[in-house]
């Protein structure tokens, strides 16, 4: 690979030539041209009030108000978790306000009943010779009174293992309601409130807490119940599954309540003929970032790309019309449609962009709306310019759709049902305290254009898969390894003898798609089954996260929830923190004290595969020590 290509992925640098040919500009170019503020980087630029903004530097090592750099820190640190607390845990408010309107006849329906009902005991609703959408109304209620109850605190699920609690009500961060945590960050870090590093950083662990094990988990449990819990599905992955001659649609952003209706509408009989009227062979649907991994894992729909690829859609020549709802979307994609033939149409009253056109999803008319917003992508067809268009011929095969109960339905495969009962995770905990799998990790998130993209992703994963560490992965870095081809069953051979064996014998990649960001849920859920299987906490497992790649406050929020749940993570792209030394302190060191686990910041994924393998290893040998002792005292 040559080191001056942005990308590990042909299909990207062809792209990226063809911009510089047509005269237009992606995000690498901007890049190019940004020089970023060295403030910001560390993090000691403040501008919470209009005094400043106030800048440390040695020779004014305080604010205007007194703030220090580790007192300005902790804040921006703390808005930025409370920014991706919250779009996260709107996605589930949104869901469930949807599940709240679902309804036999209308155009969203249960399609889980079984983890509705499921939902619903555990949460102390009446389901006895009751109609299934007063029980789903209930559930909504519920659901959505965790945004705003006025006492207690958040309902867990029961995946949570109750060591996990103990240390977090020792440190006084159980999450209450989770919009209450949201605002006591935005009330907190308020001038003249919070000027303490230390307790600003315990507030930022609650807050994140409330949203990966509250808001996260409510939008996927949510979702699973209104569009289908994810089973194993096969699809292909890269901007080569554009068609030349159908209407080709991008769907972009993360909300499945748009999606959802989007499918149905391209499968139409009405619009099908529509697109052949208007001289297309038929409609093609390609996902690009979270919303790629919300209809691939339910209905097989094709991958275009991840986030930094969202312009290169466009840039194709090819696209009639890039159809975003909320979160991560460039508003470049505005100018850039202009130079094209595309229309990008925005359709959340949340995310509406200058130059987009807006039609505006209305859910109370869910089919009819979609299919107004397709019927608009296909009237567009006649305007391409066959001259512009250029798909580049790279995809690659991927399996996706690996939710926690697909993942179990798996491990049923090596069950001795003589000896233990199905639908448990015991299979995956023997292959991890046997040593057959040497741990277990979670990549997740972003790209980012500070570094070449896809880069960290592939090769921190098939470093791990090499040494036999299972992956779990969801977001763009899921997009990242679809592309890769780290995905298919055929990758096994990558893998390390002991994760091979198991991906054989289990008809799985060493690379699981768990879903969307917002689903890291589900990693947590795997995890705290496991814990609780084995009877200890997270922390002693040999689990880690990383985020090689991650640019967004929703990064933020979900790195600090995974470390304050007991998982260490590494970041490969070094977070604006540098410039508050006890911050830097707590996070990289001192959480592990607290929490069990700790931040890692290093860039090179060759060399964070390596730390990681020392820390797998660390955790294991103190747990074979930890049930040798056991043994020996059950033999005493």
């Amino acid at each position: 690979m040559d080191e001056k290509l942005l990308s590990i992925d042909n299909a990207t640098n062809e792209l990226i030539k063809k911009a510089k040919t047509d005269g237009v500009e992606t995000i690498w170019d901007r890049k190019e041209n940004m020089k970023p503020c060295p403030m910001g980087e560390k993090g000691i630029c403040c501008r919470i009030c209009a005094m400043g903004p106030c800048r440390i530097t040695p020779k004014t090592p305080r604010g205007l108000c007194g703030a220090t750099a580790d007192v300005i820190v902790s804040r921006n640190f703390a808005r930025m978790v409370a920014g991706g607390a919250a779009a996260h845990s709107d996605h589930g408010r949104d869901i469930a306000h949807v599940l709240h309107m679902a309804s036999k006849d209308g155009n969203y329906k249960v399609r889980d009943e079984a983890k509705l009902m499921k939902l619903a005991k555990r949460w102390g609703i009446e389901t006895e010779e009751r109609d299934i959408y007063d029980i789903a109304h209930e559930v909504a209620g519920f659901a959505l009174n965790e945004f705003g109850k006025p006492f207690g605190n958040l309902e867990f699920p029961p995946s949570l293992p109750p060591q996990r609690r103990k240390v977090w009500e020792d440190l006084n961060i159980v999450p209450r309601a989770i919009d209450r945590e949201v605002v006591t960050i935005m009330h907190s870090t308020h001038v003249g409130c919070t000027a303490d590093a230390d307790s600003m950083l315990n507030i930022s662990t609650r807050t994140a807490l409330s949203d990966g094990w509250g808001g996260s988990y409510i939008a996927t449990e949510l979702s699973d119940i209104l569009f289908g819990t994810p089973i194993p599905r096969e699809t292909e992955a890269n901007l080569g599954v554009l068609e030349e001659n159908q209407v080709n649609i991008v769907l972009h952003g993360h909300e499945p309540s748009l999606s959802e209706m989007i499918v149905l509408a391209a499968e139409d009989p009405e619009l099908v003929a529509l697109a052949k009227e208007v001289g297309a062979d038929g409609i093609n649907l390609a996902g690009m970032c979270c919303t790629a991994n919300e209809v691939t894992m339910r209905h097989g729909v094709k991958i275009a790309g991840n986030f930094a690829q969202q312009e290169l859609a466009i840039l194709t020549g090819a696209v009639e019309a890039v159809i975003v709802d909320v979160q991560c979307i460039f508003p470049a994609l505005a100018p850039l449609a202009d130079c094209y033939h595309t229309k990008f149409i925005t359709t959340s009253p949340k995310a509406r962009i200058t130059g987009a056109t807006h039609l505006e999803f209305d859910e109370e008319k869910a089919f009819d709306s979609a299919k107004s917003i397709v019927k608009e992508a296909i009237l567009n067809f006649k305007n391409r310019d066959k001259k512009k268009v250029f798909i580049p011929q790279t995809k690659n095969h991927a399996t996706v759709g690996y939710s926690v109960d697909a993942i179990i339905n798996q491990l049923d495969k090596v069950v001795n049902s003589h000896i233990d009962p199905a639908g448990t995770v015991k299979p995956l905990a023997d292959c991890i305290t046997s040593g057959v799998l040497r741990g277990a990790a979670g990549v997740v998130g972003c790209n980012n254009p500070k570094v070449k993209h896809d880069y960290g992703h592939i090769e921190l994963i098939k470093e791990l898969i090499k040494n036999d560490i299972i992956v779990v992965v969801t977001g763009c870095s899921a997009q990242a390894c679809a592309k890769a081809g780290l995905l298919s069953k055929d990758a096994r051979k990558l893998a390390g003898q002991g994760l091979a064996t198991v991906c054989e014998l289990v008809d799985i990649p060493p690379v699981l798609h768990m879903g969307s960001c917002v689903d890291i849920s589900r990693i947590l859920e795997l995890v705290g089954e496991v814990a609780k299987f084995l009877n200890v906490d997270i922390p002693q497992l040999p689990v880690v996260g990383a985020a090689p790649e991650w640019m967004s406050e929703k990064a933020v929020s979900i790195g600090t929830y995974v470390v304050a749940s007991g998982i260490d993570t590494w970041l490969g792209v070094v977070p604006p923190v540098t410039g508050g030394p006890r911050v830097l302190e707590i996070l990289t060191n001192e959480m592990e004290n607290t929490l069990g686990a700790k931040f890692f910041v290093e860039p090179d994924p060759v060399k964070a595969a390596g730390q990681i393998i020392e820390r797998i290893e660390q955790k294991r040998k103190a747990l074979e020590e930890m049930f040798e002792n056991k043994g020996e005292l059950a033999k005493a």
